[in-house]
């Protein structure tokens, strides 16, 4: 007796892939709204989730406060013609004598170059001896000499010129035309005309860092602010290391994007319209505009201002919701400041998991009814 399967094995096939469908998990980019929200504190979870409002974006708002101490703003600009240990300085004398003392017969001048202040802040001179030199002027260092060979030679012309030696310079590295060690000279003694003395800065100036290392102290401004705010152009002192940087800060974008990927900051403030932009925007075919989530470790203090509540102690787990089809919606996600390591996470629309659903659903009554003609061609 032949039993024909073709009138039970399509309802069967559906009934199996129901099935299959209700008790394995679907392929999914991430979760959706409602797995998000099943994971807040209202519902025993352990984030707080929070829809943005104008409060919101008000308590949130923090950028790196960067910025130079009073310290560093309130140096004085180094005298450029004292003298220092390390620096070089050209020497000339000239004596009215056919028998000078320190040149030869016939020649009216003798120049010493290149004499070194050494560590103690000493020079020494012929037939002057050892004279101190470091926190004098090259005019006073002059007097000096011109004394001293005045007791063996008639009336000397003495002529002192402070090169550049190593006594008060500063280094500069990273990304900055030319890498090196300069010394600090009348043109160069703030940060502004040190930077442009080494080439200025290689890398875009919306993003470019200066910290400024002096002792155990640092400092760090933006580029931009250094031309925006003039008493950010602090003078130098003699071994400072200026290191020149672009912003290490960074989000993550996941789900139903243009891109998924680690973005670094493109400018000082980063809102989340801007963050979405530079991933290539919502994926039109797959994002659900109103489910645009912001994860991030908040600290207690802000946390506490966006809850309203004052017991919080630590980190807390924040995730805020944004909803790009409110009437304000878009003007929510230009205000909410991005910060360094948040997550921006879109959720797929429900259409698309629908979708994904009925294809699985139709996908697997296809191969049960390829089954059931196999079975049938195969006899009874």
């Amino acid at each position: 007796m032949k039993f024909h399967l073709s009138r039970w094995a399509r309802p069967i096939a559906a009934v199996a892939a129901l099935a299959v469908v209700s008790s394995c998990g679907l392929p999914s980019p991430g979760p959706n709204k409602r797995q998000i929200f099943a994971g807040s504190v209202q519902k025993q979870g352990d984030a707080f989730v929070v829809s943005v409002n104008d409060r919101v974006t008000r308590a949130t708002a923090v950028v790196p406060a960067l910025g130079f101490s009073e310290a560093f703003k309130n140096a004085a600009l180094l005298g450029s013609d004292v003298i220092r240990p390390g620096d070089v300085l050209g020497i000339t004398v000239y004596e009215n004598v056919d028998d000078p003392l320190l040149g030869v017969e016939g020649s009216p001048a003798t120049v010493l170059e290149e004499v070194q202040v050494d560590g103690a802040g000493f020079i020494f001179i012929p037939y002057a001896g050892r004279i101190k030199a470091a926190g004098n002027t090259p005019d006073a260092i002059r007097r000096i000499i011109t004394n001293k060979l005045g007791e063996q030679t008639p009336d000397p012309q003495v002529e002192v010129r402070r090169a550049a030696g190593d006594g008060s310079t500063v280094s500069l590295i990273g990304s900055v035309g030319s890498q090196g060690v300069y010394a600090i000279e009348r043109p160069t003694r703030t940060l502004g005309t040190m930077l442009a003395q080494a080439g200025g800065v290689t890398i875009e100036p919306e993003i470019a860092q200066i910290t400024v290392i002096r002792g155990s102290h640092r400092g760090k401004i933006w580029l931009q602010d250094l031309y925006d705010h003039p008493e950010l152009d602090i003078a130098l002192r003699g071994g400072d290391r200026i290191l020149v940087e672009e912003d290490t800060r960074s989000f993550t974008a996941l789900g139903a994007t243009g891109g998924q990927a680690q973005v670094p900051f493109e400018s000082q403030t980063l809102s989340a319209l801007e963050g979405i932009a530079q991933v290539g925007g919502l994926n039109a075919g797959t994002a659900d505009p109103t489910g645009v989530f912001i994860f991030r470790n908040e600290p207690a203090e802000i946390a506490g201002a966006v809850l309203g509540r004052t017991d919080l102690q630590g980190a807390q787990r924040m995730v805020y919701v944004l909803n790009l089809t409110e009437p304000n919606g878009m003007f929510m996600a230009r205000d909410f400041v991005i910060r360094d390591g948040d997550t921006i996470y879109v959720t797929e629309a429900p259409f698309t998991q629908w979708s994904r659903v009925i294809s699985a659903i139709t996908g697997t009554a296809t191969s049960a009814s390829s089954l059931t003609t196999l079975t049938d061609g195969s006899g009874g």
